[in-house]
C-alpha cells in the first residue's frame, strides 16, 4: 500500500470511528470519507466533530457539505489565478505568431 492510501486509510478509520463514537452508522462515515475525498479535509471533518459532537445526521452532513464547498472554492480561486497568470503572459508576450523581423 502506497503511503498516500495509507494516509487516506488511516484518516477514513478515524473519521468512521468518531462518526461511531457518536452514536450514528459507520456506513455514514464511509460516506462522507469519500465524498470528502482527501485526508485534510477528513481531519477538518473529524475536528468538527469533537469540537461540536453534533447530535443529527443532518448537522453532520450539512457540515460535510461545507467543507467539501470550501474545497470547491478554493480549486475554483486557484484555476482562475493560473487562467489570469496565463492571460497577462499573453498580454506582455503575445501569442507567438509574429513573424521576426
Amino acid at each position: 500500500m502506497s503511503e498516500v492510501k495509507r494516509e487516506w486509510s488511516m484518516a477514513k478509520d478515524r473519521l468512521v470511528s468518531a462518526i461511531k463514537h457518536l452514536g450514528f452508522p459507520a456506513a455514514l462515515g464511509e460516506q462522507i470519507a469519500v465524498q470528502l475525498g482527501s485526508p485534510k479535509a477528513m481531519e477538518r471533518m473529524l475536528a468538527y466533530l469533537n469540537y461540536v459532537k453534533p447530535r443529527s445526521e443532518e448537522l453532520i452532513v450539512d457540515e460535510m457539505l461545507a467543507i467539501c464547498s470550501d474545497i470547491d472554492a478554493w480549486k475554483a480561486k486557484k484555476a482562475a489565478e493560473e487562467a489570469n497568470v496565463r492571460y497577462n503572459e499573453i498580454l506582455y508576450y503575445g501569442l507567438g505568431n509574429d513573424e521576426e523581423e
